[in-house]
């Protein structure tokens, strides 16, 4: 039987955040230790690390969000039985965000001016240490806003995990619809509710962008 959109509605879709958010930090930190390997390794002096960085960026950035997280979800239940969707989809958005992250840490890194890397040489450090003590550092100031800029899309990223069951702001919609049967008012709370989410992170990234935007030659 339906029922009119309620308090009790807009408070389950408000209690459904702390899952947006919860998936959001899983793929972030996991997709941020992951894009930093990749990153180092689009950068390595070795070929071969290039070339897997390369592959791995190019398999996850051509095929779309869904299909990985189809892959992950069903491929787990094909070979070893039921996952849980929040697993699932922490998985697929993690090694989703590794190539993502990856990528722009590693245009980050190649921006550093060529007369840095040539100072490291002069002063006899080997490729680890020279990235460790001299690139990174400078990298991270120009990685700040285009990190901060792809959590808000990894935020409205975690809308496609209600596909395989988890039950964040949109699949709490979804519930909250087949209840109501009132599409509009439902999915229109939920749009402002992911509103409310990135359009801080959206001006904390221009901001940081006008911060740390530039870096010394």
């Amino acid at each position: 039987m339906f029922h009119h959109f309620g308090t009790n509605d807009f408070l389950f879709l408000v209690a459904a955040i702390r899952w947006t958010l919860a998936l959001s930090a899983i793929a972030f930190i996991g997709g941020g230790i992951g894009g930093l390997v990749v990153a180092l390794a689009r950068t390595a002096p070795l070929a071969p690390l290039r070339l897997a960085a390369t592959g791995y960026i190019q398999l996850f950035q051509g095929t779309p969000l869904l299909m990985q997280l189809f892959l992950v979800f069903f491929g787990a239940n094909m070979f070893g039985g039921r996952i849980d969707p929040l697993i699932a989809a922490a998985i697929a958005l993690t090694l989703n965000a590794a190539a993502f992250l990856g990528e722009i840490w590693r245009g980050c890194i190649e921006a550093i001016p060529r007369g840095q890397w040539e100072a490291a040489t002069a002063l006899g450090l080997r490729y680890p240490a020279a990235m460790r003590d001299i690139v990174l550092p400078q990298a991270a100031r120009i990685a700040v806003a285009p990190t901060v800029g792809f959590l808000v899309l990894l935020v409205k990223s975690t809308s496609l995990a209600s596909i395989i069951g988890f039950v964040e702001i949109t699949r709490a919609g979804q519930i909250i619809n087949n209840a109501t049967f009132q599409p509009f008012l439902v999915f229109s709370v939920v749009a402002v509710l992911y509103f409310a989410l990135c359009w801080p992170l959206s001006l904390l990234s221009r901001h940081l962008e006008t911060r740390f935007g530039t870096v010394s030659r």
